[in-house]
This record gives C-alpha cells, sequence and structure tokens, in this order.
C-alpha cells in the first residue's frame, strides 16, 4: 500500500514486470499509448500517476478534458472518447530498460488492438517508441503517413517529466493539434 510520499521502495520492486489494464473501448475518438507502465503507476493503478508526469496537464491544457483530471480519475477520459494504452505491457522503472524485440513484439499486439477496437487516431506518446516498434527511423512529430486499419497514427512527444526537450505549453500546443484533427473526425 503506498504512503502518503508515494509507494515503498518494496511495493515498486514488486511491481516490475506487472501490467496495467488499459482504458478502452470500441471507436474512441483518441486512444493514447504510452511505451510501457512505471513501476509508480502500476502501485498506484493509475496510468500516468507519477506526481511529475504531465500527460493529465497538458490533456487539460490541449482542449481534450475540460478541467485537468486525476489519474485517479482515468476512467472519465471514456466519456471525452478517449482512451489509454502502452505499446509494452510489462513495468519497468525507466522506458529504457526494454529492449528493442520487446518493443517490435508490442508494436505487433498494439495493431491487432487498434484494429480490433478501431479507434478515429492512435496517439504514440514517444517519438523513440514508434521509430524502433514500428521501424520507422526518420518518423518525425504529427500525422503519420501509416495507418492501422481505418485508424490514423499520430505521435506526440512523451509527457513524462524526464523529457526535457519540450515544457508544458509546447506539450499542449502539440497535443492541442491532434485534438483539432480529431474534433474534425
Amino acid at each position: 500500500m503506498p504512503s502518503p510520499r508515494g509507494p515503498t521502495r518494496e511495493a515498486l520492486d514488486a511491481a516490475i514486470g506487472r501490467t496495467m489494464p488499459d482504458i478502452l473501448s470500441r471507436d474512441l475518438r483518441v486512444l493514447f499509448c504510452g511505451i510501457n507502465p512505471s513501476l509508480y503507476s502500476v502501485v498506484m493503478g493509475h496510468h500516468f500517476a507519477r506526481p511529475g508526469n504531465r500527460f493529465w496537464p497538458t490533456l487539460h491544457l490541449s482542449g481534450f478534458t475540460p478541467r485537468q483530471l486525476r489519474p485517479s480519475e482515468q476512467a472519465e477520459l471514456r466519456e471525452h472518447g478517449l482512451g489509454i494504452t502502452n505499446v509494452v505491457d510489462r513495468a519497468t522503472a525507466t522506458a529504457d530498460q526494454l529492449d528493442k524485440s520487446e518493443l517490435l513484439t508490442g508494436a505487433v499486439s498494439l495493431e491487432a488492438k487498434v484494429r480490433r477496437h478501431r479507434p478515429r487516431f492512435l496517439a504514440v506518446l514517444g517519438m523513440g517508441a514508434w521509430r524502433t516498434a514500428f521501424a520507422r527511423p526518420k518518423a518525425q512529430l504529427g500525422l503519420q503517413p501509416e495507418t492501422m486499419g481505418t485508424t490514423r497514427v499520430w505521435v506526440l512527444p512523451n509527457p513524462s517529466g524526464l523529457n526535457a526537450h519540450y515544457q508544458l505549453q509546447d506539450l499542449a500546443r502539440l497535443y492541442a493539434e491532434l485534438r483539432k484533427a480529431s474534433d474534425e473526425g
């Protein structure tokens, strides 16, 4: 059980390799796809739960949600036509603990999931994950030329606080471009 200061070292160690359930339903407007769950998120039971993660503020500032949701309110995403999944299901302390084969295998599973649930957009949160998992070494941010069935693919920066290349306002602007495209259908 997490303490008021966050999960204990023992709880984090016990979360290694565990998985997180997706927030998913058919025909979502946007399915956000992280690289893999963090140990912190698995212990807390919510996606993007680490306090420094900017996913929830970015969703609000970009106009996807009318207010900033807390990680514990993640189920409310469905009301806005949004969901969450990951390329790799296995929790790690950091995404760099994943190897290329895990990302490639995860890409196959992700594509099957996307084809089954048919979101309008798949938003992959992490350029490196997209480039590696889908063998697109020259891909850029934004709408990709590839689709997964009828689903369009959009690549966005990872909202992790460890991604210092993008400030919150930069993330909000880039995510808002996807929101506008998803509003248009």
